[in-house]
């Protein structure tokens, strides 16, 4: 396909000379780094309803998060990938999502409301927390002291049930003055990943988090 059958639009690359309602993911910035990513459409099932994307939220580890709505209501709706990372192993994805969902919320995380899964999709339909990332808050030079007291009163949760989460700053978003984890990875406690070791050197402008925006701007 040449540059000319293409047609970009709202993270999506869209064949135009072909089927014109398969699309196939691009990145938000217009590259085309992840062109082998299946084809798809601008709607997406989760149990038989039916759903609108509207953009990519973000892709992680182990799936693409996209905002999706039903006509009433935004969602984030989150479809499993399988495509490898050099250094994570992972069993059943979606069995994972669901046990992490079930841990996090016994501990008493912020975390958004999981509303549905489609286990033979592998799709996961959860809340949509409206609000700014700390990562892009720490950007705007918007972030605030009471932000990382607020993280550091759900690491007293998390380490006293021997818990890790991805404390990276893309993981966390403020909504009405509060933080929520809107990812539900977790893992067992280890000192090296806990916040004050790993996690802290990114939630501020550190020389750390100036190093990751150059690489991946």
């Amino acid at each position: 396909m040449t540059k000319s059958q293409m047609r970009i639009e709202a993270g999506f690359i869209t064949n135009v000379s072909a089927n014109r309602n398969k699309e196939q993911y691009i990145s938000e910035d217009g590259s085309n780094g992840n062109l082998r990513v299946s084809v798809m459409d601008r709607k997406m099932i989760v149990n038989e309803k039916e759903y609108e994307i509207m953009k990519l939220l973000g892709k992680g580890k182990g799936g693409y998060s996209y905002l999706a709505g039903d006509g009433i209501q935004k969602y984030v709706l989150k479809q499993i990938h399988h495509e490898p990372c050099d250094y994570y192993q992972f069993g059943n994805k979606i069995e994972a999502e669901l046990n992490d969902y079930k841990r996090l919320k016994e501990i008493g995380v912020k975390i958004p409301v999981l509303i549905d899964v489609d286990i033979k999709k592998e799709r996961i339909l959860k809340e949509f927390i409206d609000g700014d990332t700390i990562y892009e808050l720490i950007l705007q030079d918007k972030m605030r002291s009471v932000y990382v007291e607020q993280l550091r009163d759900m690491c007293s949760l998390l380490y006293a049930a021997h818990t890790n989460i991805d404390y990276f700053p893309t993981n966390f978003v403020v909504q009405r003055g509060e933080i929520y984890y809107i990812d539900y990875e977790c893992n067992e406690y280890m000192d090296e990943w806990n916040f004050e070791n790993w996690g802290v050197q990114y939630w501020s402008k550190t020389p750390e988090f100036l190093q990751y925006v150059e690489a991946h701007s």
